[in-house]
């Protein structure tokens, strides 16, 4: 069955986390949601919820079998003028795990059957409730690690981005259709339709979608954060910087080389930046094995990086050992913070040594007082967000939020570049036409106005069940 078809059947499940909590929720939609809901929920009035108008709620009895499972709150929603578009039911029980698998079970019994993940969200898109960008942004706010991309998701799900693809396709419906009626009919007084004019719409379609992917890597840092590993020779700090950027003793801090042996991750919200971060072990020739298998991890996991973040001691000579480190983050050509840690000690070397060679450089105290970490953490953040530009970056203008968008941006771009080189080539209407409606093409894909069901399942899997 196609799944661009919108089933006809009642789904159940529970929308909230499975875990133990104040309350649980248990959505029914469908056509037949009320009937379903009605079977296992009795109102203390004896009224039944079909009989309830839309956004009212009832107290009442969880039944099955006749027997009582629990007392909660049920929410009525009527179509269309609910999330999924369709009759929606909304049973609040105690949140017990068992609970609320029995209520569940309960709704499964009577006739609905089990939603799949992004089921009820699916539907909403499917019931033209949402568009496939801002059904896509729900999952983006269920995901969102910081305050920044709680703010990038909740602007797609108001159809930030859905309103200016869908401006960028109107123009060009605009030019394609003058073009059809310019080529088409001929003997009708219809206004020529020139090369320079044509040319200056495209071209400006064209700049708007170069702008969209332009801002892609950097809202995708925004969101998804960035992949940082934290290099250094041993004892210059790095576990003592992990454990302050974690909020809690991630790493194993002591005064002996090589303690760091393998990989220590970490996700953290540094103000507005978030960071994948990864402590490694120190870099240096050894004789250790296990050591040396750390140090080469270390090294794999540099070239991965989009972000590091080099610690140096200033109170140490800068040894062979850190030269080694300048010259990987050189040939890799990373983004880098160096930090220059230990400045509570007597310095032994100048600092703009490193500070010549990156912009981003800051010197700190890791293992300082409270004051002088909190103090350090804000410098650091305004660095990395310096670095990464997401300086004064708008979470709140429209925004590509993941591969498949960026894809349908990419290819919309390539196609308004072809129309616009046909057009500066001299060639005839009619190709310039047929350029111009592939690149519509893939503009309808993005928002899912014209989108396979491939795509609709790919997007939909990746929800959990329950939205």
């Amino acid at each position: 069955m196609s799944m661009l078809e919108l089933r006809g059947d009642t789904i159940a499940a529970v929308a909230t986390p499975n875990a133990v909590g104040g309350i649980s929720v248990v959505r029914i939609s469908g056509p037949d949601a009320l009937a379903v809901a009605d079977r296992i929920f009795r109102t203390v009035s004896g009224r039944p919820l079909a009989s309830y108008k839309g956004y009212t709620a009832a107290y009442g009895h969880i039944l099955r079998d006749g027997e009582t499972l629990d007392d909660g709150i049920a929410t009525v929603f009527k179509a269309p003028h609910s999330y999924t578009g369709e009759d929606v039911v909304e049973i609040s029980c105690h949140g017990g795990l068992l609970v609320t698998r029995d209520v569940l079970r309960a709704a499964l019994r009577e006739g609905a059957r089990l939603a799949g993940p992004g089921e009820f969200t699916r539907r909403a898109f499917l019931n033209g409730k949402l568009s496939l960008t801002q059904a896509e942004a729900v999952a983006d706010l269920i995901g969102a690690s910081s305050e920044q991309s709680v703010r990038a998701a909740r602007s797609a799900m108001d159809g930030a981005l859905y309103r200016k693809i869908h401006g960028i396709t109107e123009d060009l419906l605009g030019v394609s259709a003058h073009l059809a009626a310019y080529i088409d009919y001929p003997e009708e007084d219809v206004e020529e339709v020139t090369g320079p004019e044509l040319l200056e719409k495209c071209r400006e379609s064209l700049s708007a979608l170069r702008s969209l992917l332009q801002n892609f890597d950097r809202g995708r840092l925004m969101r998804e954060g960035a992949d940082t590993v934290i290099v250094g020779k041993p004892n210059v700090g790095k576990s003592t910087l992990m454990n302050l950027l974690s909020g809690c003793d991630r790493s194993i801090v002591t005064d002996i080389p090589g303690t760091t042996r393998d990989i220590v991750e970490e996700t953290v919200n540094l103000g507005d930046v978030v960071l994948r971060l990864a402590d490694t072990a120190g870099i240096r020739d050894t004789e250790n094995l296990v050591e040396r298998i750390g140090v080469d991890i270390a090294l794999g996991r540099l070239q991965k990086a989009e972000l590091a973040i080099a610690v140096f001691d200033l109170s140490e000579p800068l040894s062979a050992e850190d030269g080694r480190i300048l010259q990987e983050l050189s040939e890799r050509e990373i983004p880098t913070v160096a930090v220059l840690n230990k400045n509570d000690l007597p310095p032994v070397w100048d600092p703009s040594v490193i500070s010549a060679r990156f912009p981003h450089t800051l010197t700190l105290s890791a293992g300082g007082s409270e004051a002088d970490q909190e103090s350090a953490l804000s410098a650091l953040n305004r660095e990395i967000a310096s670095l990464l530009s997401l300086s004064g970056f708008d979470p709140n203008e429209a925004m590509l939020a993941n591969e498949r968008q960026r894809a349908c941006a990419a290819e919309a771009a390539e196609l308004l570049s072809d129309v616009c080189g046909t057009i500066e080539a001299g060639y005839t209407l009619d190709a310039v036409d047929v350029a111009l409606e592939s690149a519509l093409s893939a503009l309808f894909r993005l928002t899912g106005e014209k989108v396979s069901d491939r795509v609709v399942d790919e997007v939909f899997e990746k929800f959990c069940v329950g939205k």
